[in-house]
């Protein structure tokens, strides 16, 4: 791919290629980059060491810690997080951040430290060929040999990395190259021949789709985080409200609508909410907008939504009838899109279809969120924390979740007001994502409330980053939600593995004194008369706080539908 550059942003001055990358990064305005130092990267940390004023370096405990904090920097400002690492194994522990980033279209710049290009293949101390690994779980990577073609790279990746659908690149830099000089100029660049990211979008397909939603006496929308990556969210709200569309969400689509907005009917997928499930089955034409279809969405294929013509709105072509036929593929930023077909569609409100979704919303309501928020049992439920912080926060805190029970019961019960706020790791699922992803949104969005909520087991995945918090004294809420299970998994072995719980159940450690260890107040409760003052405790401390909270230790997450059924088999108990 040949880039296209911008006219040089300073004439070109002699400097070393290590210091060329922190130059770039100034010219990118990244401001704030999280990594972990060692051999094959120091002369970057050293030309790093004169740069304190202009990048603010977060040194994290774990090298996936630095890149789950760069995800979450990125999610919650929607901007490019940068992460830097040495070789070898300081660049495959970034592997699994890269792979989630790349599934949940997250945009990284991740640059790596490489050994000398003479000893490249020899095996040599602390090389690993990261371009080969990183290959099928990156947009774009390239290996850099020579110092100056360092600025070059970092402009294309910068670019690559946050157009069209978004996600993550990788820069190898052998150690010659980081040592040698060059003359330094910087280019941003702003167009790759042979790439084009945003698909133009085709206004007769746009009349198509018109047409089929005009048609509709069940059209069911479903958003996703698209919505989000294409800050669309106002032209996704004209669009529902227009034509009266009930709207459903995917997990990474949470916050793209405000929760209380009365055309948002609730959560997609395994563990979404009853009337979603059971009506994808129901409606005559499916609008999906900036969503994949994911399997946790769609439940067995050969039995999703047959009877309805599908609408895809998408920026991405691959995603197009790869899991689901399309009738009316409507390719481009939804923010374009959504603007000229809102243009077409007819005003309806479709309101006998909207009151199908509130009668099973009811049926839900009493036979499985009643007990889940107002329990007759004496343990706590983990809903009933998340509607107390609901309470507290008032729909305005950002939540980062883990991946596990807690992350479907917080999904399902947090109540959300603006764009931005749900984080999650979504399509890899990777536990430990949750605590390292906290510190990075809560850096990259100082002035809001941050609530890390995770599963005793995740938790102690990337525990060490309690360390972070302490170096940079970001004022993280953590609340960990403890069943002394691995909860998901055990959920699994009791409905479909007759209770035999092979290998789920932990002894865990006393959380709180590990915090105190780390100069972060805690508190642990297991009594639901604590829980109101405790979260009052936990908001109003200035600084980082850890709740520990002892929940149920068989409660189970319901609806939910089974693996391999059809989303119209959804159970409720």
């Amino acid at each position: 791919m040949e880039a296209v550059l911008t006219k040089p942003t300073a004439q070109k001055v002699k400097t070393s290629g290590a210091d060329a990358v922190l130059q770039s990064l100034v010219a990118e305005e990244a401001s704030l980059v999280f990594g972990y130092p060692g051999g094959a990267i120091m002369p970057v940390y050293d030309a790093l060491y004169h740069y304190q004023e202009q990048i603010k370096h977060v040194l994290t405990r774990h090298e996936q810690g630095a890149i789950h904090a760069a995800q979450g920097y990125a999610r919650a400002t929607g901007e490019v997080g940068v992460v830097m690492a040495t070789s070898g194994p300081g660049a495959t522990n970034l592997i699994t951040g890269i792979a989630d980033a790349m599934i949940d279209s997250t945009p990284l710049v991740c640059i790596t430290g490489q050994v000398a290009s003479p000893l490249l293949g020899t095996d040599a101390f602390q090389e690993t060929d990261i371009i080969s690994i990183s290959m099928p779980v990156t947009k774009w990577n390239i290996q850099v040999t020579k110092a100056e073609d360092i600025p070059g790279a970092i402009a294309k990746a910068f670019y690559i990395a946050k157009s069209g659908r978004p996600g993550p690149v990788l820069i190898d830099i052998t150690k010659d190259a980081q040592f040698n000089e060059l003359e330094f100029e910087y280019e941003k660049c702003e167009a790759i021949r042979s790439y084009r990211p945003v698909p133009e979008v085709d206004s007769s397909q746009v009349a198509k789709a018109a047409e089929l939603i005009n048609q509709a006496k069940k059209p069911f929308v479903l958003f996703g985080q698209g919505v989000i990556l294409g800050e669309a969210e106002a032209e996704f709200k004209a669009f529902i409200e227009k034509a009266g569309l009930p709207s459903a969400w995917t997990l990474l689509g949470l916050s793209a609508l405000p929760t209380e907005h009365p055309l948002n009917v609730g959560m997609l997928g395994m563990h979404g909410n009853y009337g979603p499930n059971k009506l994808t089955n129901e409606c005559d034409v499916l609008i999906a907008v900036g969503m994949r279809f994911d399997d946790r969405v769609t439940g067995k294929l050969s039995e999703y939504a047959k009877q309805a013509k599908v609408v895809h709105l998408d920026i991405d072509p691959a995603e197009i009838s790869k899991n689901v036929k399309v009738d009316a593929p409507v390719l481009g930023n939804c923010k374009e899109s959504l603007t000229q077909l809102t243009a077409l569609i007819n005003r309806n409100s479709h309101l006998e279809w909207l009151e199908r979704f509130r009668e099973l919303d009811l049926i839900e309501q009493n036979q499985v969120i009643n007990e889940e928020l107002n329990p007759n049992s004496e343990a706590l439920t983990m809903g009933e924390v998340i509607n107390r912080i609901n309470k507290e926060t008032d729909g305005d805190a950002v939540l980062v979740t883990d991946v596990g029970q807690h992350q479907m019961v917080a999904c399902r019960y947090t109540q959300f007001k603006q764009t931005k706020s749900n984080i999650t790791s979504g399509g890899l699922g990777t536990m430990g994502f949750c605590l390292p992803a906290a510190i990075g949104a809560k850096l990259g969005v100082p002035n809001r409330e941050v609530i890390a909520v995770i599963g005793d087991g995740g938790f102690q995945m990337t525990i060490q980053e309690l360390g972070t918090i302490f170096q940079t004294e970001a004022a993280v809420k953590i609340v960990v939600l403890n069943n002394s299970f691995l909860g998901m998994v055990r959920q699994w072995q009791q409905l479909f593995f007759d209770k035999r719980y092979s290998s789920t159940e932990l002894v865990n450690p006393d959380f709180v004194r590990i915090a105190e260890g780390y100069g972060i107040k805690g508190k642990s409760i297991d009594s639901r008369d604590d829980l109101d003052g405790a979260i009052k405790e936990m908001i109003a401390h200035e600084g980082s706080y850890l709740l520990e909270v002892h929940v149920g230790k068989e409660d189970n997450v319901f609806p939910m539908v089974p693996t391999g059924a059809s989303v119209s088999d959804v159970r409720l108990s």
